[in-house]
């Protein structure tokens, strides 16, 4: 739901929007479909819009909320059988999902991420579960949640800077687990499959008075991709605790604690520089929040948590003789450890025609990477931001959003990011928006102060300086117009939600190459990043179209095309300029369901490479998933699921390259991918009780 603004030449999406007519048209058809159909009653079509939170922080009807605003339910999530969360997103529109190994995900909105994507602020229950330490980004493969306490995801699809500050750049992922009291089911559910799929998941509730109580453990494993060391094996334990002190006072407490051990690494790297290897992790939080609801129309909230995390990847790199000071086996590493604390407050009023939220944030990161910060470590990052958002009804048909966040991160200037929307009820099942947004993108440690030396150990000289810092590297800006439609029609019980969009990135960091004086520069390069010298400009069109046309289906379509402009082919390859997926559910009995899905992703560089003179670009491809379901009634409230689940159908693919590694192998002359994809074929079975 958003608008292009007033680009410099329109033409040019318009021009990528005729290329893919056939598939619009096909959209716009399946609206005006009036064929029969096993209609279901009008009000499953014409009820009331969910009501969403993520987009202001406070509660909206999803066509009155300031953005493009995506919601996955809990329901929907558990009947795909995904094993890993991420790969849900690949279904939202403007997403752009892939794996360079099995064990990790790289989710964006419309590209552009790095190696450890940062342009998304990830949340659960309202914390931010970005890594603070050195590269950022969110470990996708050890989520510290189980897939069945989820309640909902509501995905903004657009910066939200005013709302989530500076890591909700591209927009923000907001994961919802449903309260202690909301569906408090036992569960025990295990997993076995190919290759080497091995899950065992368990929830329990209790109740103790006032407060009820949620404890979940996981652990999952598998051998990832054929012929790639990137086995996995991810174990967790979280527990929630709501207690009502009184009528308007409730306390929050989420404790979770996990591990994760990894295959990391490729059989042939240039001087064993990312050879095969296995990593760990730890990470333990404590997140607490305070609710007070004065009244209907008045609310306070109080957050803190507390992180601790701890990763150790170390080994060994082989200069062979012939080299300059060959032979040696410098030691490389990865190890490091990081604490945060966060506090946050906010407080929300309401009447008929006007809603109010503001508030403040307060963040401090202590990061120890010693290999990664060769002259020290950083110091300790901190953020200041306060908020406001107004959501004011002008009539009964136009309603107004204003909102603006004042930040401050680290040595970083002082900015401010406004965002202003305008939303129009045509009637009751039409509405349209459009709008302006800003915001500013909170630059990672690493960038910043990552300072990477090797050195001949029996010599002390220089090998290579592979990154350089540069604490003079500017925040990049976005600044977003868009426009969108939100319709629901009688014919398929369906609905489409349409967004078009225009981004202008300034100082978008990229890495490049700078000169050493390392023995080794003419074989590896110096890197450092720095700020793109011309703007990158995105624009296009992205929608999502929702249809019942029998009795137990659903069906969705999406499909984004993106115009993509940097003046630098490396950053315009890290966007895949179209994505398109069609996923049909459907329930055939009381018993017997089944999901299907078709992804098609247009050709993808991703992440930086690390090497800035590696260049290499996935080709677009198309995969399948696919799901069939059994349930029973095995006795006095207890259910049996059992499924067969499969995913990576269909054509063998690359999702994404390693571009240092690819690079490497074409000069011993194999240009085929590294790292394809596999198959995972897999039986589940959960028991609710």
């Amino acid at each position: 739901m958003s608008l292009s603004s007033s680009a410099p030449d329109p033409t040019r999406a318009m021009a990528a929007i005729a290329r893919h007519g056939r598939a619009i048209a096909l959209a716009v058809a399946l609206l005006g479909t009036t064929g029969a159909c096993l209609a279901a009653p009008e009000s499953a079509y014409l009820s009331d819009l969910p009501v969403v939170l993520s987009a202001s922080r406070m509660p909206q009807p999803l066509d009155e909320a300031p953005g493009a605003v995506t919601v996955i339910d809990g329901d929907f999530i558990r009947a795909t059988g995904y094993r890993d969360l991420a790969r849900i997103f690949r279904l939202v529109p403007g997403m752009q999902v892939g794996q360079e190994r099995g064990n990790n995900y790289w989710v964006t909105y419309h590209g552009l991420g790095g190696t450890f994507p940062s342009e998304l602020q990830v949340l659960i229950d309202g914390r931010s579960i970005y890594s603070p330490s050195s590269f950022g980004g969110v470990d996708w493969g050890a989520l510290p949640l189980n897939i069945d306490e989820i309640d909902r995801i509501e995905i903004v699809r657009g910066p939200n800077a005013v709302t989530y500050g500076a890591n909700a750049f591209m927009g923000v992922i907001n994961i919802i687990t449903r309260h202690t009291l909301q569906e408090p089911i036992n569960l025990i559910r295990t997993s076995a499959g190919s290759p080497g799929i091995r899950d065992l998941d368990a929830m329990t509730h209790a109740r103790f008075g006032p407060a009820s109580i949620r404890i979940t453990a996981t652990t999952h494993g598998d051998d990832g991709f054929d012929n790639l060391n990137d086995a996995r094996r991810v174990e967790t334990l979280a527990t929630r605790v709501d207690w009502r002190l009184s009528n308007a006072d409730e306390l929050t407490m989420r404790l979770s604690q996990g591990a994760a051990r990894k295959g990391e690494g490729y059989r042939m790297s240039l001087f064993d520089n990312n050879p095969e290897r296995k990593s760990t992790s730890s990470t333990q939080t404590a997140h607490l929040t305070w609710t007070h609801a004065a009244s209907a129309n008045e609310e306070t909230l109080l957050h803190y948590y507390h992180n601790r995390e701890r990763l150790t990847d170390g080994w060994t790199a082989n200069l062979p003789a012939g080299y300059p000071f060959g032979p040696s086996q410098p030691s490389l590493d990865r190890n490091r450890r990081s604490v945060r604390n966060h506090v946050e407050a906010q407080h929300r009023i309401s009447s008929e025609r006007r809603q109010l939220v503001w508030g403040g944030e307060f963040r401090r990161d202590e990061i120890d990477a010693p290999y990664l910060y060769s002259a020290g470590n950083p110091p300790p990052e901190k953020l200041w931001r306060a908020f406001v958002n107004l959501d004011e009804h002008l009539s009964r048909n136009w309603q107004l959003n204003l909102g603006t966040s004042v930040e401050r991160y680290g040595g970083e200037p002082t900015h401010i990011a406004p965002r202003v929307f305008i939303n129009t009820q045509i009637d009751t099942h039409h509405s349209l928006r459009a709008g302006f947004s800003r915001a500013w993108q909170q630059q990672l440690t690493f960038e910043k102060y990552g300072d990477v030396r090797a050195f001949d150990p029996a010599t002390g000289t220089l090998l290579v300086y592979a990154n350089q810092p540069n604490p003079g590297l500017k925040q990049a800006r976005i600044d977003s117009m868009e426009v969108g439609y939100l319709g629901r029609f009688k014919p398929l019980q369906s609905s489409i939600d349409v967004r078009l969009f225009n981004e202008r990135i300034k100082d978008y960091t990229v890495i490049g190459q700078v000169p050493s004086t390392a023995v080794l520069t003419p074989y590896i390069g110096s890197s450092q990043y720095m700020n793109l010298q011309h703007p990158v400009t995105v624009r296009g069109i992205e929608y999502q179209i929702k249809a019942r046309p029998m009795a137990g289906s659903e069906i969705l379509f999406s499909h984004t095309l993106i115009d993509r402009h940097a003046q630098d082919p490396g950053v315009e390859d890290r966007i895949a300029p179209y994505t398109a997926s069609l996923t049909w559910m459907q329930q055939w009995s009381s018993a017997w369901s089944s999901m299907l899905s078709i992804v098609r992703m247009g050709p993808l560089s991703g992440s930086d490479g690390f090497v800035p003179v590696s260049h290499y670009r996935a080709k677009a491809y198309t995969t399948v998933d696919a799901r069939l379901a059994w349930r029973t009634q095995v006795g006095p409230g207890k259910k049996l699921d059992i499924s067969l689940n499969a995913i990576n159908l269909g054509e063998r693919h690359q999702e994404m390259p390693d571009r240092s590694e690819q690079t490497y192998l074409a000069t011993l002359g194999d240009d085929t991918p590294a790292n394809y994809a596999s198959r995972m074929v897999y039986l589940s079975a959960s028991l609710e009780f």
